[in-house]
């Protein structure tokens, strides 16, 4: 514990210059993870909505809205997809997955609109609402929702994954930390000893003459103040009169 009080301030340093960076380094991933899952998110949405809406366009012409309906429930296979539905030229929805009926959410909105958009449906949760033009918008829109709880989980995972590395390396190293002061009290602790017998006090734990010897071999502060004790003069001994 001696040895933990003597470089207090300097564990005190290194703990809060390892809290600095894990918490600057958790932030920055965060952020990082964020942006990047969602922009390839909703990338992969805008690619699936087009998809659709180029396939759609033969069928729209023909009117054909049972092909249609095929089309567009084999995409609820994937799992991101919570919802697709399409509009026609005049906003109206012709075909959808929604069961039994379209949201009021999404009835009292514009359909004909081709801005991505985040809604919150009951029933359906949180959802990025991505849209391809069919035709350029003359024949109408393809509407996709995607799931955005994917997201935080996906942040979640990846945000805990390096939590727990830093938990790890923060354990790490408070134990290197311990080891390390360990070495360098090791020859204050010697120090103390040799001066301890130049001071003819006998603990139990004095140094060997090998030891003394390397002790005063040190080119470091242990070293130096070794030698400086060495030729300083032993302390006149006083002597106590015998009490009557």
């Amino acid at each position: 514990m001696s040895d933990l009080r003597l470089f207090s301030k300097a564990l005190l340093g290194i703990y809060l210059l390892f809290a600095v960076i894990a918490l600057s380094t958790s932030a920055l991933c965060i952020h990082t993870v964020d942006q990047e899952l969602s922009r390839e998110y909703q990338s992969n949405s805008e690619q699936i909505a087009k998809v659709i809406a180029d396939a759609s366009v033969d069928v729209l012409l023909n009117r054909d809205l049972s092909v249609l309906q095929s089309l567009v429930d084999q995409y609820l296979s994937i799992r991101s997809i919570k919802y697709i539905y399409i509009a026609d030229e005049n906003g109206d929805v012709i075909v959808h997955t929604f069961v039994p009926q379209v949201p009021a959410e999404i009835v009292a909105t514009d359909r004909r609109t081709t801005a991505s958009t985040h809604r919150s449906l009951t029933g359906i949760g949180s959802v990025i609402e991505v849209v391809s033009p069919i035709l350029q918008g003359r024949a109408g829109t393809v509407h996709l929702g995607m799931d955005a709880g994917l997201i935080g989980l996906k942040i979640q995972s990846a945000v805990g994954r390096e939590i727990y590395l830093i938990s790890v390396l923060f354990i790490g190293s408070i134990l290197l930390t311990l080891l390390l002061i360990g070495t360098a009290a090791r020859p204050l602790h010697r120090l103390l000893s040799y001066q301890r017998q130049l001071a003819g006090e006998d603990d139990g734990f004095g140094l060997t003459p090998a030891e003394v010897t390397r002790l005063l071999e040190r080119r470091d502060l242990a070293g130096d103040l070794a030698r400086l004790a060495q030729r300083s003069p032993s302390p006149p001994q006083t002597n106590r009169a015998d009490p009557l």
